[in-house]
């Protein structure tokens, strides 16, 4: 931009000189070297501050390392490179076989877990019925026990002998206190059956609810077999085939997911340009790929960090001498192409200048606006490495 700059007034001079004759002596030349230096760094402070430019302008995407959650032998990649995909589109499966039986384990455990859990319900009821029975023979038994020892008593005080012997009347009492102690046994094995059926989590049974849980977790990894796009967008460079193995660890993708509509255009500029640049200034896009070709646009954002000032826990202290703090660095704003730019090849990551004119020193724009037009017009003329 300097260099056009200086060319274009060089230019202008040699012009002024042939036209108007002027003698070319040191004291013509000195004038015009001082003038040149004094209105091209006065220009250039006025563009630069108020109508910034950056050169590097980039297109920025995202990608998503594409690893699978669940190992195993790769048996269909139906996905080609660089093929526009909807999200949920088939990327590539795996060999589901060993995923599928262990969900057809884990519902025949559910389903005898399940009938484990009717069976509790059977012995709860058993207990409970063994319970009635108990009282009822303990009943009968002490009513026997009763009736013995009252004959016993009222024989004894009308005549002085007894009708039953006091043998009867104690064997009675022993199967009375016979049958208490079954009750007690009754109601303790009815408590420790009700305990076992009643036992649950959130309303189900300890059992079926880990078992649930397996089945649901087979499930889940039996789907996973199946890898889907995440979003739309294209997956690039497929190098995987059937056969190959995919495994979630390590962490090493196998292939490689563009998010289409994740893209964002954005200038980097220095520190002090932007002291004047707001939001919705007008700005325009000239990209290297798209030679003499200007595209309006606007400043979408202003991000307000850089890479040099952030930081992360780590068990390091703050150190200003550090490598990646020792450059200024530059903030990045957002660009907004406000054409359509379809019908050109624009990959993400290819680069751009960008000028941004502010309602400061309007008319200079008009220099910045010629200059821009320039340098793309010179995106013609390039040399192949």
């Amino acid at each position: 931009m300097d260099l056009l700059l200086i060319l274009t007034y060089a230019a202008i001079c040699i012009a002024v000189f042939k036209i108007f004759r002027i003698p070319v002596n040191q004291w013509s030349v000195s004038t015009a070297v001082l003038g040149g230096i004094f209105l091209i760094a006065g220009l250039l402070l006025l563009m630069s501050y108020n109508h910034p430019y950056s050169s590097d302008g980039r297109i920025y995407f995202t990608s998503a390392p594409v690893i699978p959650a669940v190992g195993g032998i790769v048996v269909d990649v139906p996905v080609q490179s660089n093929v526009q995909l909807k999200k949920g589109d088939v990327l590539f499966r795996i060999d589901p076989r060993p995923y599928q039986f262990t969900v057809d384990e884990k519902t025949a455990a559910l389903a005898e877990a399940e009938q484990a859990v009717r069976q509790l319900k059977a012995a709860m009821d058993a207990a409970n019925s063994a319970v009635e029975g108990a009282l009822a023979d303990r009943d009968r038994a002490q009513l026997s026990f009763e009736r013995y020892q009252e004959i016993y008593e009222t024989s004894r005080e009308r005549t002085g002998e007894s009708a039953v012997s006091e043998l009867e009347v104690e064997n009675r009492r022993g199967l009375y206190l016979a049958q208490v102690a079954a009750v007690g046994m009754a109601q303790a094995q009815a408590m420790q059956a009700r305990l076992a059926y009643e036992s649950q989590i959130n309303g189900v049974n300890p059992a079926v609810a880990r078992l649930t849980a397996e089945l649901r977790n087979a499930e889940f990894e039996l789907d996973q077999t199946t890898v889907r796009a995440p979003s739309d967008g294209y997956v690039t460079q497929v190098f995987l085939r059937p056969g190959m193995m995919a495994n979630p660890l390590p962490l090493r993708p196998v292939m490689v997911f563009i998010n289409s509509d994740d893209r964002m255009l954005a200038a980097a500029f220095i520190q002090n340009s932007l002291q004047r640049v707001n939001v919705g200034d007008e700005a325009e896009v000239s990209f290297k790929a798209v030679p003499g070709r200007i595209f309006k646009a606007r400043v979408g954002a202003i991000i307000d960090v850089m890479a040099q000032g952030q930081l992360q826990p780590t068990g390091a202290l703050i150190d200003p001498q550090a490598p990646e703090r020792l450059k200024p660095g530059q903030t990045l704003a957002k660009i907004d192409v406000l054409e359509d730019t379809s019908a050109f090849q624009l990959p993400g990551g290819v680069v751009a200048e960008v000028a941004v004119y502010t309602h400061h020193w309007h008319h200079v724009s008009i220099l910045r606006k010629v200059l821009l037009r320039m340098s793309a017009w010179m995106n013609y003329v390039f040399l192949e490495h």
